[in-house]
């Protein structure tokens, strides 16, 4: 029986696989400061990386969870590898000659065939796959890849191949090399029942790869019409190495444009993805034999480097059929995991990205992606399209079924200019959809086939499971972010430059508070002469994220100088009150443009003498503010 592998093959193991090349098949990785690497943890959900690797130690430690150790205790935890499967897999990688001590078993392995038999029965199938494609008896294959703008050279990129109708052709070759039937059946080729027969027959075979270019399944098409199995596809089952819920097609070679451009397009089929990848998307992959979950979007989030402050997006196309409208609407749930922007991309006339460029060419499928429409967006529009919204009770039908997708949006700051937008178009007075979405944010979770469940009609997660705010700087916040360091660190030069401001001019929740704690304090003119006016402020407030924005808004440096006066604070103060005004303008006209200018002639005149009146105290605000020093911040 072959002994232990010798310690010191085990060391140059360890020296070769260089954890950081390692992890980096597995995490998008970015630097972290002091020669380590930061990503998201693949051992646990996390929405802010605390994975961190250090390639000179050659280790690696997750502050959220605790898991750490080398690039062995890695790839076990990883791939559920044995340590000797680990070794053997990474000395074959990384090129050392592994030797074994005389005289000592080798481990015992779990029962059933090791992982590395099944990816192996796996390239051994997907080769012999890919060669039959050539044979005599593909035609019907080929005509069907040629149909759809495949040409050979396509198929050998995504290692398309062919099912012989044969149904134990596979059985007998993988035989040949030396594999039992006990591997192929637990490997998901070959089924068992009187005898031992190929899973898949006289079909079109993808195969599916893991991100590090690994086959373990195959996703199957029928293009025989005698094909006894009506299913147009048939998909790998469940193995120990297969989990179709973990698993997305053209990872493998979508995962390097993933981290490189914060970007993943999910489509719905095999051949989508060949198309986008083909027509110059080369971040499209697809879930296999399953619905995209929530599972799906957890293996996104690690290679597009998925975390709070990302500018990185998440792109679903869906065919424009009553099905592909149903589809993007379940994907809702799925949404709430990423902190990334999420769109949906639908094609004219109900095409797919593999009909679009057999029809319009490469370009139409790049201009699909470019013409994106936030997924919020997409299922608002869905569920108004059901109301008559010319009619009063279908305004208000229509409100109340949309108040919850408002309620339900992870960024909680987007909730007032979502209900502004909701009030555009459906009509309604501001106030009402605002009461509406509180109603819809404090019902119980219940179930409503009328739309999706969002996180106001689902379970509740725990207060800490929920995402983060905003970063407050982030730059849709400077001026209201400046405005209130100059309140904490310069009373002085503030002086009664903010007595017409309120809570309402500021549109991040944590600063509302900062200035409902400097009320509370006295008002900045109170703060004059005063060295311990930050701390009143800090002790006004009891919100622990307010209490830490004080500190924090007390620390850095104002923009634009060291001592500011009245004159430079005041023209950050029109600057906030023009922002202000500018969201008054649009509540304003989005009620005139669902008014009827002849019945109600009225309230037309009257909103349009309103609209008219904000709009030269905007222009008095701006002009203000770049007449001061400052002002053009």
């Amino acid at each position: 029986m072959a002994g232990r592998i010798r310690d010191d093959d085990i060391a140059e193991v360890r020296e070769k696989a260089r954890i950081d090349d390692v992890v980096s098949g597995y995490v998008t990785l970015k630097p972290a400061g002091g020669g380590s690497l930061k990503g998201l943890c693949p051992f646990h959900d996390e929405k802010t990386p605390s994975f961190n690797v250090n390639p000179a130690r050659q280790f690696f430690h997750c502050f959220g969870c605790g898991e750490g150790g080398d690039v062995i205790s890695f790839v076990m935890k990883v791939d559920g590898l044995t340590f000797t499967e680990t070794v053997e897999r990474l000395a074959e990688k990384y090129g050392v000659q592994l030797r074994r001590e005389d005289g000592d078993d080798e481990p015992v392995r779990p029962r059933g065939p090791a992982r590395g038999r099944l990816v192996e029965a796996h390239r051994v199938a997907q080769e012999f796959y890919a060669e039959q494609l050539g044979s005599a008896d593909a035609v019907v294959a080929r005509q069907f890849l040629h149909q759809r703008g495949f040409d050979q050279a396509a198929a050998e990129m995504f290692g398309v191949g062919f099912a012989p109708r044969d149904g134990e052709a596979l059985t007998r070759h993988l035989r040949g090399r030396r594999f039992t039937d006990e591997e192929a059946v637990a490997a998901g080729l070959v089924a068992l029942g009187r005898s031992h027969y190929d899973r898949f027959r006289g079909r079109l075979v993808w195969p599916i790869r893991e991100a590090n270019g690994d086959t373990i399944g195959f996703g199957a098409r029928r293009i025989f019409d005698d094909d006894r199995i009506e299913a147009k596809y048939l998909n790998t089952s469940e193995t120990a190495i297969y989990k179709k819920s973990q698993v997305l097609y053209g990872l493998d070679l979508a995962r390097a444009a993933m981290k490189d451009s914060q970007q993943a397009v999910v489509v719905e089929g095999y051949t989508d993805v060949m198309a986008c990848h083909l027509a110059g998307v080369r971040t499209a992959v697809a879930s296999c034999g399953t619905a995209f979950g929530t599972d799906h979007a957890k293996v996104l989030r690690r290679f597009i480097g998925d975390h709070g402050t990302t500018n990185g997006e998440v792109i679903f196309t869906f065919d424009g059929d009553s099905a592909g409208q149903k589809a993007a609407m379940k994907v809702l749930d799925s949404d709430q995991v990423f902190a990334s922007q999420t769109y949906v991309a639908v094609a004219p006339e109900g095409m797919d990205p593999c009909d679009l460029r057999l029809r319009e060419g490469d370009e139409a499928v790049r201009e699909l992606v470019a013409s994106r429409q936030p997924l919020y967006r997409f299922a608002l529009d869905n569920i108004l399209t059901r109301y008559d919204l010319d009619r009063a009770d279908g305004r208000v039908d229509a409100l109340r079924d949309a108040a919850g997708l408002v309620a339900g949006i992870r960024d909680k700051t987007k909730v007032e200019s979502f209900s502004r937008e909701l009030a555009h178009m459906v009509g309604v007075d501001l106030d009402q959809v605002r009461e509406e979405v509180r109603r819809a944010a404090s019902r119980p979770a219940r179930t409503d086939e009328r739309r999706p469940a969002r996180s106001s009609e689902a379970p509740q997660a725990p207060e800490s499971a929920r995402p983060a705010l905003p970063s407050l700087s982030d730059p849709r916040f400077l001026i209201e972010r400046e405005l209130l360091k100059l309140v904490i660190q310069h009373p002085a030069g503030v002086g009664r430059t903010t007595a017409h401001v309120t809570t309402g001019d500021f549109t991040h929740p944590t600063f509302q508070g900062v200035w409902e704690a400097v009320t509370r304090a006295g008002g900045p003119t109170t703060g004059v002469d005063d060295p311990g006016w930050a701390n009143r402020v800090r002790g006004s407030a009891s919100d622990p994220a307010v209490v830490a924005a004080v500190t924090e808004l007390g620390v850095e440096p104002v923009r634009g100088t060291a001592d500011p006066s009245p004159t430079f604070a005041v023209a950050y103060v029109y600057r906030l009150q023009e922002l202000t005004t500018s969201r008054r303008i649009a509540d304003v006209k989005a009620r005139l443009q669902r008014t009827n200018p002849v019945e109600q002639a009225l309230d037309y005149n009257r909103m349009f003498g309103e609209l008219v009146m904000l709009e030269q105290h905007r222009r008095k605000l701006r002009e203000g503010a770049v007449g001061q020093p400052g002002g053009s911040a």
